[in-house]
């Protein structure tokens, strides 16, 4: 063999060895999000639950740190899982309403020059999985495994029924009498764009193929990225037999069924815990876990000590259980009481994978970890938002430091001290007026990198918006 040949094969053959060890030897963490849907503010028992049991969830929120005041960026399903995955707040790409029901061939769905945390992770060497909810795009070019995710299993939609052996025959019937507009709620599960037949309640699926997913990332030597999105407890309230008599004690059938629906979650943690310890993955694994929303009121969620819920600037839309949990670099039993908010993922955990984001100017968030092992608030001086809009004008929230502007609908703005007062109960607009314009016109700001919306959740919701001259900015920023 030629000389020089042989001297390029070895070279290569070195390179080889050298990237093989480097990377057998990656310490990079594995990340996993565990996302609920319509959570209630304390409807976990690390957030003073008296009658939801989460024992699994609370032995790793008290393991790590509970964050009091985490936020998410929208009080919709939608918008907010739109903000974890960009690092943006989803009004500046025009996503800050739902993708609507059965929206495949529709061209909507989360604009690709936004690149999500997901492809970052993949480009960057981790192995990636999504489990659960998707609602970000149905259509192919929006679909998880194009967005950065080696494996999805899950449903693209915005809900979905709990119980195979039920939604299935209905399913069949209408398809079998030709209906092409099927609700979203009654589709098969899918795994990596094929169908599947799942024959489990899809929670404790979902679990099952986030377990799975943990087992193939230790044998392909990879650093692993699981978004692990359960749809639990979303209605419909669906529940397992033997998880609804864990709670005889609770006399509402709404509530009863809500807090089984959050106990097969915990369940689920559970099993998950156990198998990243039995893979020797549990110590540098951070489990990041929250709520996409507050809870939904009336649907037997509870948010106390916040006011209302689901879809509201009040905290009770926003404000949502959280904690971080990496036993080999987080000293547990803290609470952390500064804001962190779900726009900060994306820079934190391109930072633990070492990698720059491509468009890093254009992340609203911040890198959380240091400031939270540090104590000290990762968003000072910076302004938190939260935008809902209504028919009519807008409801508008927004946090500086520990003072929170609220407007709802046609009434004033008002002012509270947040840190003080979550359940904002006393207005200080008066005493402080100028804090109060001084954060309004922050807000206004903001409100001018908005885009219009690409899409509205219903054909009624796009004409209001039209026909009442949307989003009227002018009118909800006046303080008059």
């Amino acid at each position: 063999m030629n000389y020089r040949i042989k001297k390029v094969l070895l070279s290569s053959f070195v390179l080889l060895m050298v990237f093989s060890s480097v990377f057998a030897k990656d310490k990079r963490p594995n990340i996993l999000v565990i996302l609920c849907d319509d959570l209630g503010y304390s409807d976990v028992g690390f957030n003073g639950s008296k009658d939801i049991k989460t024992p699994n969830l609370d032995k790793l929120a008290h393991a790590g740190v509970i964050m009091s005041s985490g936020y998410v960026a929208h009080p919709f399903c939608g918008p907010s899982r739109t903000s974890i995955m960009t690092g943006k707040y989803s009004h500046v790409m025009g996503a800050q309403f739902n993708i609507p029901s059965n929206s495949e061939h529709t061209g909507y769905g989360i604009p690709l020059d936004n690149k999500f945390i997901s492809k970052e992770l993949q480009e960057a060497g981790y192995y990636t999985g999504a489990f659960g909810k998707w609602h970000l795009g149905a259509d192919a070019p929006y679909h998880p495994n194009k967005r950065g995710f080696d494996e999805f299993f899950g449903f693209l939609g915005g809900g979905h029924r709990y119980f195979p052996d039920q939604y299935r025959p209905v399913y069949e019937f209408q398809k079998e009498n030709g209906n092409k507009n099927i609700h979203d709620y009654l589709k098969p599960l899918e795994h990596n764009g094929k169908e599947v037949k799942e024959t489990e309640y899809i929670t404790d699926a979902f679990t099952r193929e986030a377990i799975t997913f943990v087992e193939k990332s230790v044998k392909r030597e990879q650093p692993f990225f699981m978004y692990l999105a359960y749809n639990a407890p979303h209605v419909p309230l669906e529940a397992k037999k033997e998880d609804f008599k864990v709670f005889p004690e609770i006399k509402d059938d709404k509530r009863r069924t809500y807090a089984a629906m959050v106990y097969a979650v915990d369940r689920g943690v559970g099993a998950l815990v156990e198998t990243l310890k039995k893979e020797h993955q549990f110590e540098n694994t951070l489990i990041v876990f929250l709520s996409d929303n507050g809870g939904k009121l009336g649907q037997g969620a509870n948010n106390y000590p916040l006011k209302e819920g689901k879809g509201s600037a009040y905290e009770g839309g926003f404000r949502v259980p959280m904690f971080f949990h990496w036993p080999a670099k987080i000293k547990g039993n803290q609470v952390f009481e500064h804001p962190v908010s779900s726009i900060d993922f994306y820079p934190t955990f391109a930072a633990l994978a070492k990698v720059k984001p491509s468009k890093r100017r254009e992340l609203a968030g911040k890198e959380v970890l240091k400031p939270i092992m540090e104590g000290r608030n990762p968003h000072l001086n910076d302004m938190l938002y939260v935008l809902r809009h209504r028919t009519g004008l807008s409801d508008v929230g927004a946090r500086y430091n520990n003072w929170k502007i609220l407007r709802t609908s046609n009434n004033p703005w008002k002012l509270f001290y947040i840190k003080k007062d979550i359940s904002e109960t006393k207005d200080r607009s008066s005493e402080f007026p100028e804090i109060l314009k001084s954060m309004v016109e922050k807000a206004e700001k903001w409100s001018k990198t908005n885009e219009e919306p690409k899409w509205f959740h219903s054909k009624e919701e796009g004409q209001l918006w039209h026909n009442m001259n949307m989003p009227r900015f002018d009118e909800t920023f006046s303080i008059d």
